[in-house]
C-alpha cells in the first residue's frame, strides 16, 4: 500500500485511546498508523472528543484520574461514552488483577477488554475486529434506512407482539379478503392499512379512507355513496362518493364501530352485492373494492347491545387483526422513541445525541394510555424544549412512571419468569399441587420447594 493511500486509510478510521499515562498514549499512537489515533488523560477531554470526533473504536483504561487506583471513573466513563454514541466500540484496558472490573464493563456494554501489559500485535487484531463489527453494523443500518419505502417501513416495532401483527399483514396484503382491524386509538390502525394496500395489487389504485366518527349522520351518507343532482336542497350537481372514487383500489373505513344502523344496512347490502346506488338515484353502481376497516371499540359487545349487525360484522371481519397497545408491546416504547427522536431532531435542526438513563427508564415504565400518538407528541415536544444534548424524564414530562424498574439482570429476569409461570400453572390446576407440577414437567417436591422459595402459599 502506498503511503498516500495508507495516509488516506487513516483518515477515515479514527480511534480514540483514553489513557492518562503518557508512555502508553505513545505507545497506542505507535501500535496503530493505520488510524487516526487521538489520546485523551480524563474523562472530561474523554466525552468531548468522542462527542467532537465520533471515533468507531475507543480503547478505555479503567484507572482514569482523579482515582487511577479504582475502576469507578473508568466505568463511569464507559456508561457516558455509550450514552452518546451507543454504536461506539469501546475496548477496556485493564490491569492483571481487574479481570472482575472488565467483566463488569463488558456487562455495561464495552465491546471487549484487554489486560495489561500491551502487547501491540494481540490489541492491533482486537480493535481492527472491532472496527470491523463496527463498519458491518453501519452498512446494516445505511441498508435499513435505504429501504424506508418498504411498505411496512412506518411500522417501528421488534416484540413478538407486533411481529406477529407484522407477518399477519404481509400474508393477507395480496388478498382481497376484507380486513377488520382492532385496537386502542394512536396504536397504527391507519399505518397498517397503508401497508395493506401498499402490498397488495390495487397498489397502483386509490387509497380511500373514511372515519365513520367524524361526519354526521345526516351527511355521512351521501359521503359514502354519493348523490344526485336535486336529491337534496344544495344538490346542484351529481357527486360520487368515497365507495365509488374508491374503484379498483381499498376503502378505509375507520371507527367503523360508530357507523349508524341504517347505514350499517346500507353497507352491508354492498358487500354482498358490491353494488351501490347514489342518493336520490335508482343506477346500480358496480363498484370493485378491496375493504378495510378499524375500530377501537369493543364490537362483540356493540352486537350484544344491538348497536351493530351480527351479519355486517361477520362480512367486515374475513381477516381479524388485533394490533396490542404499546405497554403491551415489550421493548417498543423505547425503539420508537428513539427512532422518534431522531427524526424530530433532525426536522428541528437539533444536536441531540439520544435518551439520558432516567428518560429511557420513564419510557419503559409509564403506561402510554394514548399509546403511539401520545409518544409521538411527547417526543416532539421534548426535542424543542431539550437543554442539554441528552433528552432527560423532565423534558419528556412524563407522569404516573413509578412501575416496576426496567431489569436487566438475568437472575432476577428468570426467576420473575419462574414466578409467573408457576402462578399461572397453580391458577390452571385450581390449586392442585400435583397437577401444576405435571404442566410445569417438575415433581411435586420440587414445585413445593420453589411455591415456598416465591412465597405463593
Amino acid at each position: 500500500m502506498s503511503r498516500a493511500l495508507a495516509n488516506r486509510s487513516a483518515a477515515n478510521r479514527v480511534l480514540l485511546a483514553v489513557e492518562d499515562d503518557p508512555g502508553l498514549q505513545n505507545q497506542l499512537k505507535w501500535c496503530f498508523e493505520d488510524y487516526q489515533v487521538h489520546v485523551s488523560g480524563d474523562r472530561e477531554t474523554a466525552v468531548n472528543q468522542v462527542r467532537r470526533l465520533e471515533p468507531a473504536v475507543v480503547t478505555l483504561d479503567l484507572g482514569l484520574p482523579p482515582d487511577p487506583a479504582n475502576a469507578s471513573e473508568g466505568l463511569a466513563t464507559l456508561q457516558q461514552i455509550l450514552s452518546m454514541a451507543p454504536s461506539t466500540k469501546v475496548i477496556v484496558i485493564t490491569g492483571n488483577d481487574d479481570r472482575e472490573d472488565a467483566v463488569r464493563a463488558v456487562a455495561l456494554g464495552a465491546y471487549d477488554f484487554y489486560q495489561k501489559p500491551v502487547d501491540p500485535e494481540i490489541l492491533s487484531l482486537i480493535v481492527d475486529r472491532a472496527y470491523r463489527v463496527h463498519e458491518l453494523e453501519q452498512e446494516n443500518k445505511r441498508l435499513a434506512e435505504s429501504a424506508q419505502a418498504t411498505p411496512l417501513a412506518g411500522i417501528i416495532a421488534a416484540s413478538p407482539e407486533m411481529t406477529k401483527v407484522c407477518r399477519t399483514v404481509e400474508k393477507v396484503a395480496p388478498t382481497d379478503v376484507s380486513v377488520l382491524l382492532l385496537g386502542e386509538s394512536g396504536t397504527g390502525k391507519e399505518v397498517l392499512t397503508r401497508a395493506l394496500h401498499a402490498m397488495s395489487r390495487r397498489k397502483r389504485k386509490r387509497l380511500v379512507a373514511i372515519n365513520c366518527a367524524a361526519i354526521p349522520e345526516n351527511l355521512l351518507e351521501s359521503e359514502l355513496f354519493g348523490y344526485e343532482r336535486g336529491a337534496f336542497t344544495g344538490a346542484n350537481k351529481q357527486t360520487i362518493g368515497k365507495i365509488e372514487y374508491a374503484d379498483g383500489g381499498t376503502l378505509f373505513l375507520d371507527e367503523i364501530g360508530d357507523l349508524p344502523q341504517p347505514l350499517q344496512a346500507k353497507l352491508l347490502r354492498f358487500l354482498q352485492e358490491r353494488t351501490i346506488e347514489r342518493v336520490g338515484g335508482r343506477e346500480e353502481i358496480a363498484v370493485d373494492v378491496r375493504v378495510v376497516c378499524a375500530t377501537h371499540q369493543d364490537l362483540y359487545g356493540r352486537i350484544k347491545e344491538g348497536a351493530f349487525r351480527e351479519d355486517l360484522f361477520y362480512r367486515i371481519s374475513e381477516i381479524t387483526v388485533t394490533i396490542p397497545a404499546l405497554r403491551e408491546r415489550s421493548g417498543d416504547a423505547l425503539l420508537l422513541a428513539r427512532a422518534l427522536l431522531k427524526r424530530y431532531a433532525e426536522e428541528h435542526g437539533r444536536n441531540l445525541r439520544g435518551l439520558a438513563d432516567d428518560a429511557m427508564e420513564a419510557v419503559q415504565a409509564y403506561p402510554w394510555p394514548g399509546n403511539a400518538r401520545e409518544l409521538e407528541n411527547r417526543m416532539k415536544r421534548a426535542v424543542i424544549m431539550a437543554e442539554g444534548n441528552v433528552v432527560t424524564a423532565e423534558d419528556l414530562e412524563l407522569e404516573d412512571t413509578e412501575g416496576r424498574p426496567v431489569v436487566f439482570n438475568l437472575r432476577q429476569v428468570r426467576e420473575e419468569a419462574e414466578r409467573e409461570a408457576i402462578k399461572r400453572a397453580l391458577v390452571f390446576a385450581d390449586q392442585k399441587v400435583a397437577q401444576a407440577a405435571e404442566m410445569l414437567g417438575v415433581s411435586r417436591p420440587t414445585l413445593y420447594d420453589l411455591i415456598e422459595k416465591y412465597g405463593l402459599k
